[in-house]
């Protein structure tokens, strides 16, 4: 499975980024082959609006099942749902501790957006 974790960083050790749609990057990891890659988001995490459609469309392309996060709106959960990607929100610590976590099975699925639209623009990237 390929998965998307928000991050602030461009490494399996940095933080997750609590936005989904205005996160510094995405790190994409295959679960079947443990690789994975920093994907820059600079140019949705400074839309005006629109960053988490626009996100979601971007992590659709490469092909990611699973979305981990801290949070996520609702118009960039439902172009997520659209494109058949689970969102795992709620998620904190490192990207590899998310990564541990999903696998241990200690994520729950979301199935509604946790964000209100235009909550994630204010939250707080720095909390962990």
């Amino acid at each position: 499975m390929i998965m998307a974790v928000t991050s602030l960083g461009e490494t399996i050790d940095s933080p997750v980024d609590q936005r989904f749609g205005r996160a510094r990057y995405f790190i994409i990891f295959d679960t079947e082959t443990e690789e994975w890659s920093p994907q820059r988001n600079s140019r949705n995490a400074t839309a005006v609006q629109g960053g988490g459609i626009q996100a979601a469309h971007t992590i659709a392309g490469r092909g990611v099942e699973a979305v981990l996060t801290g949070h996520c709106g609702p118009k960039a959960f439902a172009a997520l749902a659209a494109g058949g990607i689970s969102v795992f929100s709620g998620v904190r610590g490192t990207v590899r501790e998310a990564i541990s976590d999903y696998r241990a099975g200690r994520l729950t699925e979301s199935d509604v957006a946790d964000a209100a639209a235009g909550d994630e623009q204010k939250m707080n990237t720095h909390e962990a």
